[in-house]
């Protein structure tokens, strides 16, 4: 028994197009309770946390062209590789955070800012 007269396609697209309308409407109600402010700091910040996070792959990226010493097992190398990404992480933060660290943060904000119109 042949079924006719129904379109699958027209049912998916009407589903599709009243979840598209919801979450739209649930992401501008979410958008206009934010303070201006409030949402540039959080931008910043987050372009910031980028580009610690850049930088640390950048000093990753050089201590692996370092040549090291063979210094065997020693405990003092076991503490050094143990702590090493900790270090990194706050070698990058600390040069991202003095200055302006190499600019890609305000480079980021102020793209998404003009982009996003905030």
């Amino acid at each position: 028994m042949a079924i006719t007269g129904i379109d699958p396609s027209s049912y998916y697209s009407d589903y599709y197009s009243n979840v598209s309308n919801v979450s739209k409407d649930a992401l501008e109600k979410t958008l206009s309770g934010v303070d201006d402010k409030t949402s540039e700091e959080e931008l910043m910040k987050a372009c910031k946390e980028f580009e610690a996070y850049f930088v640390e792959q950048i000093f990753k990226g050089m201590e692996k062209t370092v040549i090291k010493a063979d210094d065997g097992d020693s405990d003092v190398s076991k503490y050094t590789d143990y702590f090493k990404d900790m270090q990194t992480q706050e070698y990058a933060k600390t040069a991202t955070e003095q200055g302006n660290g190499i600019g890609l943060a305000n480079q980021l904000y102020q793209q998404m800012k003009r982009n996003y119109g905030l």
